[in-house]
């Protein structure tokens, strides 16, 4: 693994530590699924794991990594590259025996890769068979730990909806500090900056503001302009004091920043490039 370390201040009762990975793009498919799906297969896992197997090689090795260290795996999401009956069950095995917490990524309910308008609508499709496959809510998840209230919250292509911002609420409203976790980043200048000069179209992260979004191509622009709701999520996050850092992947790319709150923001890199990080909360 290609691992970093980290250590968070959270005022907790006893240190503890999470492995934080994200984005692993697994990629099966078999004779349950049809054969555009089992073409789609072939071609994202030579993307994503190869000859080498490195995307499930990375995986599993996360997994025994955080078993050996009796520490849990929090996973951000992009865990499978596609909905498929062969990708869950391998999620589904390969986590059964783990101690984890997953947010839905984008990928999570993914069709074919690409082929539609992602929406939550869109993401209904599938949204019962993916959430099988995984013991916590991959929408909203929270859970205390020493004093520490892990909240995980899933994709929903660059949205906050009211219903998850009052879910978020009611936690922070707990008095507890706080982890917060989820799959796209929330918008910093200096991480647009960096995914832009990248030479990326756009810079995949929610609630950027419209003068850095007015250049985006019209269905990334369309897709990442940020709704009421979104916004008063993101003015939620900034304001509580509660929260004392965020957790994202989405990116492919390790990043870490400041809000213009003062959250810290860490992006973990892609998993088939080895990326985990190791965080200690004290």
């Amino acid at each position: 693994m290609n691992l970093s370390y980290i250590s968070v201040k959270c005022e907790a009762e006893k240190p503890f530590k999470l492995l934080h990975i994200t984005d692993t793009h697994i990629s099966f498919a078999d004779g349950r699924d049809d054969e555009r799906k089992n073409k789609l297969a072939e071609g994202r896992y030579r993307a994503f794991s190869g000859s080498d197997r490195r995307a499930e090689r990375y995986f599993e090795e996360s997994l025994s990594y955080a078993a050996k260290q009796g520490i849990k795996i929090i996973h951000t999401g992009d865990l499978i590259d596609f909905v498929s009956y062969a990708n869950l069950d391998y999620a589904r095995d390969m986590l059964k025996d783990t101690d984890y917490l997953i947010a839905s990524g984008n990928h999570e309910f993914s069709l074919y890769v690409g082929e539609a308008f992602e929406d939550e609508a869109y993401r209904e499709q599938s949204r019962e068979l993916v959430q099988s496959a995984f013991r916590n809510d991959i929408d909203f998840t929270a859970e205390v730990i020493n004093g520490v209230n892990l909240i995980l919250i899933g994709d929903f292509y660059y949205r906050f909806p009211k219903r998850i911002t009052e879910r978020l609420c009611a936690e922070l409203n707990r008095g507890l500090p706080a982890l917060l976790f989820m799959h796209t980043p929330l918008y910093e200048e200096g991480l647009y900056d960096y995914i832009m000069q990248g030479g990326a179209p756009c810079a995949y992260v929610t609630g950027a503001p419209e003068d850095k979004i007015a250049c985006y191509p019209r269905n990334r622009y369309i897709q990442q302009k940020p709704d009421i709701d979104t916004l008063e999520c993101i003015e939620l996050i900034k304001s509580h004091s509660n929260i004392k850092a965020i957790f994202a992947g989405h990116l492919h790319k390790p990043y870490a920043g400041v809000l213009d709150c003062g959250i810290p923001q860490y992006v973990t890199g892609i998993q088939t490039n080895g990326y985990a990080l190791e965080i200690t909360v004290k």
